[in-house]
């Protein structure tokens, strides 16, 4: 699950990552370990061009994945609604280590932009690509509970 939801998303994310739109999508971004802003740091920022604007920079060389078969589930028994995605394998990764990874809602998947990207979480992970292939498992990246 996430280690800080982006304040601009509160509230927001199970409705974007439902894919409202025609072209829309999640992507997964990873963040070099060296430079990582603190959470306190990156949860004010609006956009992903915000997140990589201070000391915090993209490891460019793994490439951003796109999540594929999102699913938004209301669980009424737990009172929450979970989120979740199919698992992200690199094949064979290299370049600097990763801290962390981001997961942005792209309005439009084939003319998006960095400034189009709105951060909706990120998840700390420690990671150095060394060329052996890699798989990310992911199991609800967001869940967001109500308690009356």
């Amino acid at each position: 699950m996430a280690n800080i939801v982006f304040n601009q998303a509160l509230g927001r994310v199970a409705h974007l990552a439902s894919l409202p739109a025609a072209n829309d999508g999640l992507v997964l971004i990873a963040l070099e370990s060296s430079g990582l802003e603190a959470d306190s740091v990156l949860r004010d920022k609006d956009t992903f061009a915000d997140v990589v604007s201070g000391t915090t920079n993209e490891q460019t060389t793994v490439g951003r994945k796109a999540l594929a078969s999102v699913t938004v589930t209301i669980d009424d028994t737990n009172d929450r609604v979970n989120i979740d995605a199919t698992d992200v394998t690199w094949a064979s990764p290299t370049g600097n280590p990763v801290g962390a990874v981001a997961i942005c809602y792209d309005p439009d998947v084939s003319t998006g932009t960095d400034a189009d990207l709105i951060p909706l979480t990120k998840h700390d992970l420690t990671w150095s690509p060394d060329g052996n292939a890699f798989t990310l498992t992911i199991t609800d990246f967001y869940r967001s509970s109500s308690t009356a």
